[in-house]
């Protein structure tokens, strides 16, 4: 494609959106199948490689379904949310309980990342509204290009090293041990309820809050900021408790070469290694506007948690941090609330199947590298997607001359 060619693309597909939105509202019956369609598909895939799947969804509701960004957005937090339940719960009672393994979850990871992933979404937030559309385009597609790159190299040497090893035992072959630690759950349930009652009263950028605070006034900017340290007594706080346990394991495969390579690897790092990398995907996921299990999902690949159990651990995180959205849009006044049910109700049950799915190709291939491939195929249609969706935007802010810089948090 010539360069000449791209503003009549973008153009092109500027008015597609114009013309679904339009479609939407005379309520055409072969967009809204088509959209239940295509976020089944959607859920499937990203629930396979335990991401929450809202980058997929957003184009599908705006561009197919015609609802507009703000009602994408809520939509998409219930369908999140939805997926991250099912997906919790076939991990929790239905996965682990047929392999007689430890769970899939790891919870001092996740422990030790939430506090830090939601405060870096608060973060990403205000840069979201500093940073010019086009530059957090830009970003998104550089970084998810370069992650999906990283991402299939690790699955292909993953690949090769089950390959090598032959392992005929079922992936996951460790000790019994309790399937639901109620103190740490009781914990991130603590961590959700105070950063979940710290955005309703700090409220929206329209003003919207609780006790009606007026936005980027002084009261405002101290709710906002008393994240930080919050944050930070959080993370002490739960390093205090992993240390005094002392005898924590990463659930994985403990009887096989594998798995004491991948144990070894991951019990040598840093702790701070995962507050760090939950910090900054909160930051990404904040910025572009999507939930950060996309984002922790290939940090923690990298760091070297096996791949089953990144899928579990993702979207347990994925789901306290996507309900916490979904409370924010239900208290400050959401709409569209049937049509989220609808979908929450498809990908919930789309969540399953694919989770379904991809354990059964795991226990007959003995390649927990397949989660892996999931994940870098949600990556590579997210980066597609996403990139279309904002170069659309651009082009919209562009051909109506409104301002391309940066702009000030207020």
């Amino acid at each position: 494609m010539s360069p000449s060619q791209l503003p009549r693309l973008l153009n092109l597909l500027y008015q597609l959106r114009k013309n679904t939105q339009a479609a939407h509202d005379s309520n055409n019956l072969f967009l809204h199948i088509t959209s239940y369609i295509l976020c089944f598909i959607a859920a499937s895939i990203s629930s396979a490689g335990g991401v929450g799947g809202g980058s997929l969804y957003l184009p599908i509701l705006n561009l197919i379904a015609g609802m507009d960004l703000k009602a994408s957005a809520a939509v998409s937090s219930f369908m999140v949310t939805a997926g991250s339940v099912s997906n919790v719960l076939c991990n929790l009672f239905f996965i682990n309980k047929n392999s007689n393994s430890q769970s899939t979850i790891d919870y001092d990871i996740a422990l030790l990342s939430e506090p830090s992933m939601l405060l870096g979404v608060s973060i990403g937030v205000v840069c979201n509204v500093m940073f010019p559309e086009w530059l957090i385009t830009a970003l998104f597609a550089i970084f998810l290009a370069c992650s999906t790159f990283k991402i299939c190299g690790a699955g292909c040497k993953c690949w090769k090293k089950e390959s090598d090893h032959a392992v005929e035992e079922p992936l996951l072959r460790g000790k019994e041990e309790e399937r639901i630690p109620w103190r740490s759950m009781m914990i991130l349930l603590m961590i959700w309820i105070t950063f979940s009652v710290l955005h309703l009263l700090a409220g929206s950028k329209d003003g919207k809050s609780m006790i009606h605070i007026r936005p980027c006034r002084v009261a405002y900017w101290l709710i906002t900021l008393f994240q930080v340290p919050l944050a930070v007594v959080f993370t002490l706080f739960i390093l205090s408790h992993i240390r005094r346990s002392s005898n924590h394991q990463i659930p994985d495969l403990q009887n096989d070469e594998l798995g004491a390579e991948a144990h070894k690897r991951v019990k040598d790092l840093p702790v701070l290694v995962f507050p760090l990398a939950a910090l900054l995907s909160g930051i990404m996921g904040g910025l572009f506007g999507i939930g950060g299990g996309l984002l922790i999902n290939p940090v923690l690949l990298q760091i070297g948690v096996p791949p089953q159990v990144t899928a579990g651990t993702t979207s347990f995180m994925v789901l306290f941090s996507s309900s916490m959205s979904l409370v924010q849009f239900l208290i400050l006044g959401m709409r569209d609330i049937d049509q989220a049910l609808i979908f929450s109700a498809l990908c919930f049950i789309a969540s399953i199947v694919g989770l379904v799915i991809i354990q059964r190709a795991i226990e007959r291939s003995g390649r927990a590298s397949l989660i892996v491939f999931s994940v870098s195929t949600v990556m590579a249609l997210s980066t597609i997607s996403i990139t279309c969706f904002g170069a659309i935007d651009v082009w919209r802010d562009y051909t109506r001359g409104k301002n391309m810089g940066f702009k000030l948090p207020c």
